[in-house]
């Protein structure tokens, strides 16, 4: 999106704005603005011209224009029908030097989770990256996977559902009880899955290059076309405005990267994790035990026979309240 459709989208989420002053906020024509809201129109807007100048009558259900329209968080938005991995092109923008930009795509034909493990992402998800540059060390990269796990858990509770957070960054839905309870405490899901982080970086010994938090949550998607343990927003409360919902998480999560001391607090908050008994599968061993707290940037603190570990990385499984 070029900087002046984006300004124009600004400018008329504050209400309706003259066209002479379209054009003098905008530093271009009068002839370029009606260019431009021409374009709007042909993107779905519903645009009017009256007495107070142009005025947004209504705004497009998803898409580049859809998203950054009254968007409050200073991402630029790149949408795709479908696409391979938002991941990958994120690195590409990277590349480019790009920043503070959210590669947005309705059905994703290559994604990936954690450990490359195959993500299933239909059409009607949520599937997203943002590629952020934080003027940050490597070693504090795991507080933004954080930050963006509450950022989702919240913008999905404001769709109505219950969601929680297992550690580091499985956003889920229930506690696994049900018909299939002996088996989420058989494979350690703690609840049926909603979303999931990815995130990937370059840096070096003292600061990171950039950033990337791959985002994926079902949405407007039947349980049908997903993973077994799986569910979606559809399943537990029916179809979300995905255009709002994608704002939400955006403005979450960048309120949040810019206040890191308040990510470990609401982290702990929707975190379903503490207090459960827990087996930790880490590149040194086994940890199992009680999970008391998570410190500063993302450890996760396990009170074993033997004391207190505190375990950076590695594979959750709940096993039962402790």
């Amino acid at each position: 999106m070029n900087e002046t459709r984006r300004a124009l989208l600004d400018a008329l989420a504050d209400g309706p704005v003259a066209g002479p002053e379209l054009a003098d906020r905008l530093g271009v024509s009068r002839a370029a603005v009606w260019k431009q809201v021409e374009a709007l129109r042909e993107d779905g807007f519903g645009v009017e011209s009256g007495d107070g100048g142009y005025r947004v009558t209504d705004v497009p259900e998803y898409g580049e224009s859809a998203i950054a329209f009254g968007l409050d968080a200073p991402f630029e938005i790149e949408y795709h029908d479908s696409f391979g991995s938002t991941n990958d092109r994120a690195r590409d923008l990277a590349v480019e030097g790009r920043s503070d930009i959210a590669i947005v795509t309705d059905e994703q034909t290559g994604a990936r989770g954690r450990l490359e493990r195959q993500w299933t992402a239909p059409s009607g998800g949520v599937w997203m990256s943002l590629l952020v540059r934080p003027d940050r060390p490597p070693a504090h990269v795991p507080v933004f996977t954080l930050a963006a796990a509450v950022a989702t858990t919240r913008a999905a509770r404001e769709a109505g559902v219950d969601a929680h957070i297992k550690w580091p960054n499985d956003v889920l839905v229930g506690d696994g009880g049900g018909p299939d309870a002996a088996d989420s405490v058989a494979t350690g899901r703690g609840g049926r899955k909603l979303a999931g982080v990815l995130t990937e970086m370059e840096g070096e010994a003292d600061r990171v290059s950039w950033l990337i938090v791959g985002i994926g949550v079902n949405a407007n998607v039947d349980t049908a076309d997903l993973p077994p343990g799986a569910t979606s927003i559809r399943e537990e409360v029916g179809d979300v405005d995905r255009r709002a919902f994608v704002q939400r998480l955006l403005e979450e999560f960048h309120a949040l990267r810019a206040d890191t001391e308040a990510v470990l607090p609401a982290w702990r908050e929707y975190a379903s994790t503490l207090g459960r008994r827990v087996r930790v599968e880490t590149p040194g061993g086994t940890v199992e035990g009680e999970a008391v707290d998570v410190r500063f940037p993302g450890a996760l603190v396990v009170r074993t026979d033997d004391g207190e570990e505190v375990v950076h990385a590695g594979d959750c499984e709940h096993l039962r309240s402790a």
